[in-house]
């Protein structure tokens, strides 16, 4: 089944040489190989003001760059998110993204309350690279910000199943990486 499919490579280092954008690009590969529809989003090229208060949030315009990403999101069947494990959490500039994007009227019913998630029918893949080894991340920190992005974000405006792939101690990794970027491929296209 082919699929519309939105890749965020949310790492705010647009530096190449970074592993997420290595895993970003194979995944793309691996989705054009297999006639998905892709597009992208890379978060270290994009302008993603903070937003400062709830009025900002729920009743200003968004920016032209947020305005575009929404349409990606709405777009798509199944968004793929890549990201560096910062601090135990997102990358700041991942969450002031998401803040921008998944706003009342677009990804929420105007009361923002439970159940009121607009962006039903879609799915997510998670996909997080950390200095940790993935082992420890998932059995001591209990994947806590991976969990917390599903369920208080995504699952919140209406996307799921959500899917999540960790690969820990990359900097000790090297022998791994060709095996990881394989693994993007193949998930690529599968479109999932």
């Amino acid at each position: 089944m082919k699929r519309r499919i939105l890749v965020i490579d949310a790492h705010p280092d647009p530096d190449p040489a970074r592993l997420i954008h290595a895993l970003a690009d194979r995944y793309v590969k691996g989705a054009l190989a297999w006639d998905h529809e892709v597009r992208r989003i890379d978060l270290a090229k994009t302008d993603v003001p903070i937003l400062r208060s709830r009025d900002e949030w729920a009743k200003r315009q968004p920016p032209p760059a947020i305005v575009d990403a929404q349409a990606s999101i709405a777009w798509a069947d199944h968004i793929v998110f890549f990201y560096p494990l910062w601090l135990g959490d997102v990358p700041a500039l991942l969450k002031a993204f998401l803040e921008q994007v998944m706003r009342p009227g677009f990804a929420l019913n105007d009361q923002a309350s439970l159940g009121g998630g607009l962006l039903r029918g879609k799915s997510a893949t998670v996909v997080v690279t950390m200095g940790m080894p993935a082992a420890f991340y998932a059995l001591w920190f209990r994947s806590h910000s991976v969990k917390s992005l599903e369920r208080n974000i995504l699952r919140f405006v209406g996307i799921r199943p959500v899917h999540h792939i960790l690969y820990g101690a990359v900097e000790q990794s090297a022998a791994k990486r060709e095996r990881w970027l394989d693994n993007m491929f193949v998930l690529g296209s599968g479109g999932g």
